[in-house]
């Protein structure tokens, strides 16, 4: 098993940040740093320790939670603000698949799985996440267009985004496709428009949604979910 794969299936961090760890020199092998994360282990035989502390594989777990507008989604801690951890009151070391912006609402998941995460946040691989939103002034027809068509939300660097889908619910309202998922992209593509979003809220990833799971609520996901999510066998 590749060493970078090992760690993110210990629940430590993503295949990714595994991998910056590795870079790091944080990570041994038997007692000997390696700084490769294509590395072969063998769990059953080899040990692995990062930062000193002996690391194997955790029973993945799978939680979805309502976020709360002014909750972080992150694992850092910032002094005087409220993170979603705090809402899961769990003894396992568990991280957000993607971020919510702290004023925005609605579906996220944790996991202590790597590849999940990776899979379900990476966007290589275009995984659709579905927002409800609401706007301070109607647009023009021209703009919804220009919405599916591409905005430009660089700042000095042209950075073109644009929604895959959109349905329309009614007045300022609306239901918005992405499978990108660039910082606070929905604000800045109204705001290109000359629109302000007054309220944002994700209402689903793939197949997966929020049902009757109330705000600061969550729930683990069913086996069936996490197939869905994944599209392999768990």
């Amino acid at each position: 098993m590749r060493l970078n794969k090992f760690i993110a299936q210990t629940g430590i961090a993503s295949r990714r940040q595994a991998e910056e760890i590795i870079a790091q020199g944080r990570v041994q092998i038997n007692g000997q740093v390696t700084v490769n994360p294509a590395a072969n282990i063998e769990p059953e035989r080899d040990k692995v320790t990062v930062d000193g502390k002996i690391v194997a594989p955790q029973p993945k777990i799978y939680l979805m939670l309502n976020k709360p507008a002014n909750y972080t989604s992150t694992c850092r801690k910032f002094k005087g603000e409220r993170s979603i951890l705090d809402l899961v009151q769990l003894p396992h070391r568990l991280y957000p698949v993607g971020r919510l912006d702290k004023d925005t609402a609605g579906l996220i998941l944790l996991t202590n799985d790597g590849d999940m995460a990776l899979r379900l946040s990476h966007p290589r691989y275009e995984q659709e996440k579905e927002y409800m939103v609401e706007i301070d002034r109607a647009l023009p027809r021209q703009a919804w267009l220009q919405l599916t068509a591409g905005v430009d939300i660089g700042e000095g660097q042209p950075e073109i985004v644009k929604a895959k889908r959109l349905i329309p619910v009614g007045g300022k309202s609306f239901r918005l496709v992405l499978t990108q998922g660039k910082k606070r992209q929905i604000r800045r593509m109204l705001a290109a428009l000359g629109a302000n979003v007054t309220g944002l809220a994700r209402t689903r990833i793939k197949g997966l949604t929020l049902g009757n799971l109330p705000e600061g609520g969550w729930r683990y996901l069913t086996p069936e979910e996490v197939r869905n999510l994944t599209d392999t066998p768990k």
